[in-house]
């Protein structure tokens, strides 16, 4: 609750705290909201028929309160940073779900896609090259279409199972990662619509731009090894 308030530009009736906060029912959020007046942490106004509330940020706990309102962001920061250190980069990597929206609990994953370029053996969705290179630049569809090594592609899920190994470090959540190759985004939104509607709903971007995506594009082709499906967890 404080921090739904310290990052609110605006006074706010307890109805809109509880629709923001990540859990609660609102007769709970309005029995702590009250609570807080009293220590004096929230100061209540009437505006006509509401009464609204806004953080005192000359509390001296106003601080903790701006602190945890900046926590996300802090998070942001730290897996562009992370991931811009890798040595196989992403071709394109956002949050989405609940940590981009702000909604999630105390137990609630952290949902990241991770782009990577095609795998050893990977082809390309028949007759789409060219659709491609009509909406990418020369560099991003090297970068993009360029299959990985085998040493590369082991370069990677090494660094994915350690970006596991630090999300649960930095916020003790759980990291739920969509790891896919370039062709497989660019191909697989027709089988899982409500999934990737979600992603361009919510992404917050950190490496990268969002790549188009051929609708109705055939599923792209492993040589000798099957292709991982998306994984959906909460």
């Amino acid at each position: 609750m404080l921090a739904v308030l310290a990052k609110s530009g605006r006074p706010l009736t307890v109805g809109e705290i509880a629709a923001q906060a990540p859990r609660g029912s609102e007769i709970g959020i309005r029995r702590s909201v009250n609570r807080l007046v009293q220590q004096g942490i929230v100061t209540a106004t009437q505006m006509g028929r509401n009464q609204v509330h806004e953080l005192n940020r000359d509390h001296i706990a106003s601080a903790a309160a701006e602190h945890l309102a900046g926590l996300r962001l802090e998070l942001w920061r730290r897996l562009r940073e992370t991931l811009g250190t890798w040595e196989q980069q992403p071709v394109y990597s956002c949050v989405f779900g609940s940590a981009a929206r702000g909604d999630g609990g105390p137990d609630s994953d952290i949902d990241i896609l991770l782009v990577h370029p095609p795998l050893p053996g990977e082809q390309p969705p028949r007759n789409r090259l060219k659709d491609l290179a009509s909406v990418l630049s020369e560099v991003a569809m090297r970068l993009a279409t360029t299959p990985m090594t085998n040493a590369e592609a082991e370069t990677w899920q090494s660094q994915v199972d350690d970006l596991h190994a630090k999300i649960q470090r930095w916020t003790g959540n759980p990291l739920q990662v969509l790891d896919i190759s370039f062709w497989q985004w660019a191909s697989l939104s027709r089988k899982e619509p409500a999934l990737f509607a979600e992603v361009d709903r919510d992404a917050i971007t950190l490496v990268g731009a969002p790549i188009p995506r051929l609708v109705g594009a055939p599923i792209p082709r492993l040589v000798g090894a099957p292709i991982p499906r998306p994984a959906r967890g909460r």
